[in-house]
């Protein structure tokens, strides 16, 4: 079975590839958007993480015929009643540039002390199919934010993020297989997983 994820981010599909393996889902064929047929770039103008995973999973199946997965996720902080949220891939004004970013975060939260520097990273997960059932998966990473990058590892705040559960290093710090154990992306998709092996099987 083909399944269209949503997404140029090879990462992500390697992610939801280990994922699918370790819960012994066989039979899938992961297409990133580059391996299926173009179609325009749907905007992300949704309010949540949700709207917006649904709004680009409902164009993936629209446009290609294929069940398509896709995420939206970011970093909500506390003491910022939640943000950069929803913006999180855009917070320093251009979308993607995760230097930025986490420049403009830090200087943000600079006076803010350790006991106010929550942080969850938030992912959901949408899966939308052809015939046009959906379904959703959400996943929270708890942490705090550091006060500086540490860690070569991951994309965009990972290397500002200490996990809760963690020992102490940022989760840019972390192997791939460490953060598949517990960040946001692999709870959601995980949540999907089930719905994925039914589709193969059905």
């Amino acid at each position: 079975m083909k399944l269209l994820v949503a997404s140029n981010n090879p990462k992500k599909l390697r992610e939801l590839r280990r994922i699918l393996d370790s819960a012994h889902v066989a039979g899938v064929e992961l297409l990133s958007l580059s391996e299926a047929a173009a179609y325009p770039e749907p905007v992300e103008d949704g309010r949540t993480f949700a709207d917006n995973a649904l709004i680009k999973a409902r164009a993936g199946a629209t446009h290609t015929g294929l069940p398509t997965v896709a995420d939206d996720s970011g970093l909500a902080v506390e003491e910022m009643n939640g943000m950069p949220g929803v913006l999180s891939a855009r917070w320093s004004g251009g979308h993607g540039d995760d230097e930025a970013n986490n420049r403009l975060l830090l200087a943000q939260m600079k006076d803010v002390p350790d006991e106010r520097r929550a942080a969850a990273f938030v992912s959901v997960c949408a899966l939308v199919l052809p015939s046009g059932e959906e379904f959703l998966s959400e996943g929270r990473w708890e942490g705090r934010l550091l006060r500086e990058p540490v860690g070569e590892n991951g994309f965009g705040y990972d290397p500002l993020f200490a996990p809760a559960d963690g020992d102490g290093r940022s989760s840019a710090q972390l192997s791939p297989e460490e953060k598949d154990a517990s960040s946001h992306r692999s709870r959601a998709l995980a949540g999907l997983a089930e719905k994925i092996a039914g589709l193969v099987e059905g």
